[in-house]
């Protein structure tokens, strides 16, 4: 899963040589996924990272910036606003929206299971500070650059006004290229609820009333045919082609309150939203009743899904997919070998829009 812009060909590398075909899809059911280490991938921009972008309208369609432009964009993108100009030129000259939009795009036509991620909002995290020379000389050179390293957090975060342009491109680009998306959520379970719901608003499923779904009740018995079902409507129906919202979701680590679970599985919201949890992010209480088994018992037995969390595959990852698969099962009341079932079924359905 790509999160800036050096890991995005990494991440198309990797699936050129351990990616799965559309036609070994169609057996992902009964494939034996340990064999060749197969993997899906998934293209985005991090929210960590999204300060590293520029909208390039607010620039005359410039497709690069000047040295002070640079700062000029930085400074209007973090909280608060920085003075630093030897910090603002420490950063990473920014891309415009344009070619990330366009490059994710085209790695979403070359891999036609690909998936949009990670791509989301934060609240909390906070920008590094520049690179000291010893940091420099002393990074390890196996790790893919661009990230934190050990490096102090700056005071700066950026802006939630930045960070939904962002978001809401990306979620565009997977609606109309029909991928499922992964979320990440922090500290802004309600803006990301309110931005989700800014990429449907008006194809809202339309939910019959109780007199409405009386008389359907009725016909059913007189005339022995299905009802109708306001999912079938082909303006708000997922397979009906490109619309501006991703035809599924996934709420990666979801870290919400329970009671927030009802805004997402609403009969009218017409995309498919899944939640996963970890044992690397996701909190669990030890008396087993705290706020994330609470979220875990309330999300629909099709929607939960499981996840490790890290970025290195292998024993370390297995074991975690083992614990969050076993943590569920007991959570759910599930036996084991069901549950694990019920969560390999469910991760299909989000990855390969698949019932």
């Amino acid at each position: 899963m790509a999160t800036r812009a050096q890991d995005q060909e990494l991440v198309a590398n990797a699936v050129d040589e351990y990616g799965i075909t559309p036609d070994e899809a169609n057996d992902a059911e009964i494939m034996d996924w340990r064999e060749g280490h197969r993997i899906i991938p998934a293209f985005g921009w991090h929210p960590w990272f999204s300060h590293q972008m520029f909208d390039e309208a607010e620039y005359d369609d410039a497709t690069s910036l000047s040295s002070e432009q640079n700062v000029a964009h930085y400074q209007s993108v973090l909280n608060p606003r920085s003075e630093d100009e030897t910090f603002l030129r420490s950063l990473p000259e920014p891309r415009p929206f344009g070619h990330f939009l366009g490059q994710t795009r085209s790695y979403l036509e070359r891999y036609p299971l690909a998936l949009v991620g990670e791509i989301g909002l934060d609240r909390s995290f906070r920008i590094p500070e520049a690179w000291l020379p010893a940091q420099v000389e002393g990074r390890d050179g196996a790790l893919t650059p661009g990230g934190r390293e050990g490096r102090k957090l700056s005071p700066y975060r950026v802006s939630m006004d930045h960070q939904r342009k962002v978001l809401l491109a990306q979620l565009h680009l997977a609606g109309e290229m029909q991928r499922a998306v992964s979320v990440h959520g922090v500290q802004a379970h309600g803006i990301v609820y309110e931005t989700l719901a800014e990429t449907w608003k008006g194809y809202e499923r339309r939910v019959p009333s109780k007199k409405e779904r009386k008389k359907q009740e009725a016909a059913v018995k007189v005339n022995a045919e299905p009802a109708p079902n306001a999912e079938a409507d082909p303006e708000t129906s997922p397979s009906s082609g490109p619309k501006p919202y991703p035809p599924r979701i996934c709420l990666h680590s979801f870290s919400g309150p329970a009671e927030t679970l009802k805004q997402y599985t609403a009969p009218s919201v017409p995309c498919e939203i899944f939640f996963s949890f970890s044992t690397t992010i996701n909190s669990w209480s030890d008396s087993g009743d705290g706020k994330v088994e609470a979220a875990a018992r309330a999300v629909p037995d099709e929607r939960i899904v499981v996840e490790s969390d890290l970025h290195t595959a292998g024993e370390n990852m297995d074991s975690h997919l083992e614990d969050i698969a076993r943590m569920l099962c007991k959570v759910k009341g599930w036996e084991l070998e069901d549950g694990v079932k019920r969560l390999g079924k469910n991760w299909r359905s989000f990855v390969f829009g698949r019932h």
